[in-house]
């Protein structure tokens, strides 16, 4: 892969790694908060496995000079954050029934658009023409 889309992509690294790190120096505090640091970092690991899977696909599908496979890579990654999402909090809500940790649960959700915006603003970073000025 190319070093400089994984450079770019550094932003959303640092995120997971204070948010991991944060997450395990704050346990008892975020316990009495009412989150589940568990639910909280699976959700963290799922979210960036899932984006930077994603973020990878849209990198290869802008450098590709095929419009089939650049529309066949952007719907890939799209359809790949929907299902592994989706299917990660149904899994989650349906073992956990009557004790889902909502907190947690929003939590992630404010993560998923926070890694979002990353992805979303690194992408366009590297999509932007190159001048020779």
């Amino acid at each position: 892969m190319n070093r400089q889309a994984i450079r770019n992509f550094l932003p959303a690294i640092i995120l997971f790694i204070i948010l991991n790190s944060g997450i395990l120096v704050l346990t008892k505090k975020l316990e009495g908060w009412g989150f589940d640091p568990v639910v909280m970092t699976a959700g963290n690991l799922i979210l960036f496995a899932t984006i930077l899977i994603s973020y990878l696909m849209s990198v290869k599908a802008l450098q590709t000079k095929n419009n089939y496979a650049f529309f066949r890579l952007v719907y890939g990654s799209f359809i790949i954050k929907l299902i592994f999402l989706a299917a990660a909090a149904f899994i989650y809500i349906m073992v956990m029934k009557k004790n889902v940790n909502k907190p947690g649960l929003f939590f992630c959700m404010g993560l998923y658009l926070l890694y979002t915006f990353i992805e979303v603003n690194t992408l366009m970073k590297i999509s932007k023409p190159k001048t020779n000025a």
